[in-house]
């Protein structure tokens, strides 16, 4: 990959858009594949420390073995969502330094990685949050913080380093707690009389729940723990979902299109099919079923 390739992501004004905050590779130096830790487990089939590469990646920074990564177990790559940081950091932060010409470099890249995977997850969240009809009390305040993250993105590499992640994250969420609150109480209203859903604690254990055919229309999953919960023909529109943990869950059939804070990593993690209802700015994963087997509600 050339260090002149231009890169047109970089004006202030990408952030209002999703397709903005979607992973290019072609416009990274592979810095998932070398920035971060993983364990041998489940998800990887080997171990490797923060700032090794992987011994997958190649030297124009394309994984060797990407079309069968869940075959070779690293499944967790297959997950993984930079949410667009990757070539922000690359192209943006780093003006396209290559960190294997410029290994003194390298380190600090290493470490600005993943603070800017955080904003630009929150990135995504506000951006989502400000196409809400529900949430239009708070558009103006969701518009500064977008804007302030944004900023915050395109600062120099020493500057993000000293930045309090964890203070601005708090600042942001408490926006969207208050989006979550006025998006869910709306559902509530038009469900009537039909009743509000089974009320869920932040960090909920439904780890292995039967929820076959739930209506969890406005629900509040925050954090929640679903792996391999039973989630088939399930109604989740306008539900809140923002770091539930999907891994496993069988999402066949079941309707997420309105649901809220849905992110592309967390439907990479679970399971799926052709009948499984989406919000427009995802995209089916690769590894769901392709079967014409409808999941029974």
């Amino acid at each position: 990959m050339s260090e002149n390739h231009e890169y047109s992501g970089s004006s202030l004004d990408s952030s209002r858009s999703h397709s903005s905050l979607q992973a290019d590779c072609e416009n990274c130096f592979g810095l998932c594949c070398v920035a971060l830790p993983f364990a041998a487990s489940v998800d990887f089939a080997t171990d490797k420390d923060a700032g090794q590469p992987c011994p997958n990646l190649q030297s124009d920074f394309r994984c060797s073995v990407h079309s069968s990564l869940r075959q070779l177990g690293f499944r967790g790559c297959t997950v993984y969502d930079c949410f667009g940081a990757g070539q922000k950091v690359s192209r943006v932060t780093f003006g396209g330094l290559n960190w294997q010409h410029a290994p003194e470099a390298a380190k600090q890249m290493f470490h600005v990685f993943p603070i800017m995977r955080q904003l630009h997850e929150l990135l995504w969240y506000l951006t989502e949050a400000l196409t809400l009809q529900s949430a239009s009390p708070i558009h103006e305040a969701l518009s500064l913080a977008l804007d302030k993250t944004e900023r915050i993105t395109h600062l120099d590499p020493d500057s993000i380093m000293k930045l309090d992640v964890t203070a601005h994250r708090a600042e942001v969420n408490a926006l969207l707690l208050r989006t979550s609150e006025l998006v869910r109480a709306e559902v509530h209203r038009q469900k009537g009389a039909s009743g509000h859903p089974k009320i869920y604690n932040r960090g909920a254990d439904l780890i292995g729940a039967k929820l076959r055919g739930a209506d969890l229309r406005g629900a509040n999953l925050r954090g929640a723990y679903l792996i391999a919960a039973d989630l088939r023909g399930a109604d989740l529109r306008g539900a809140d979902l923002i770091g539930a943990d999907f891994r496993d869950a069988d999402l066949r059939a079941a309707d997420l299109t309105d649901s809220i804070f849905l992110t592309q990593a967390q439907l990479n993690a679970a399971k799926g099919d052709v009948y499984t209802k989406l919000p427009t700015s995802l995209t089916r994963p690769t590894h769901w079923s392709s079967s014409e087997h409808k999941a029974s509600t």
